[in-house]
């Protein structure tokens, strides 16, 4: 059995940290792009406006099953992942890719063994100028993320 069939719910995961005050979860209105609904592993984190240079560097080195966390700020004019950096994601092992932003290619996307989250999905792609900072905290739909934390996801959130 993989990780992703046997990972720990969300729900008990929030149930579980909740007394301690550690539980976060993301506020609700990402998307599930690709073909694994279920994904968990180590952040490693991005922010980024528009220029996916970042993103491409990321998912050309080992993933070692960590989840990707790009802060796109948000942005509904262009995508930050496509068919190819995620192919470059499942070929790295990667487990899985949250953005938020946009994606395309998401039919593509979808036949996948990675976790892909974004917030809708747009025809355009990013510039590429190199812009981008890397493992560093981002906040990404009311949680804070810190590279080296745990990331879950399932279908609850």
């Amino acid at each position: 059995m993989t990780e992703q069939t046997t990972q720990t719910p969300t729900c008990d995961l929030a149930d579980e940290h909740e007394a301690a005050g550690t539980a976060q979860a993301l506020t609700p209105g990402l998307r599930s792009f690709g073909g694994r609904v279920r994904f968990a592993g180590t952040a490693t984190t991005i922010v980024c406006f528009e220029d996916n240079s970042r993103v491409r560097e990321a998912v050309r080195e080992p993933g070692h099953g960590k989840v990707l966390v790009v802060d796109g700020g948000g942005s509904l004019r262009c995508a930050l992942l496509g068919d190819r950096l995620a192919g470059l994601a499942v070929d790295h092992g990667w487990a899985g890719i949250i953005v938020h932003g946009c994606v395309r290619d998401t039919a593509e996307l979808a036949s996948m063994e990675l976790g892909v989250l974004a917030l809708a999905p747009h025809p355009m792609r990013s510039v590429k100028r190199g812009e981008g900072t890397r493992d560093v905290p981002v906040e990404v739909r009311g949680a804070r993320i810190e590279p080296g934390m745990r990331v879950v996801v399932d279908e609850d959130g």
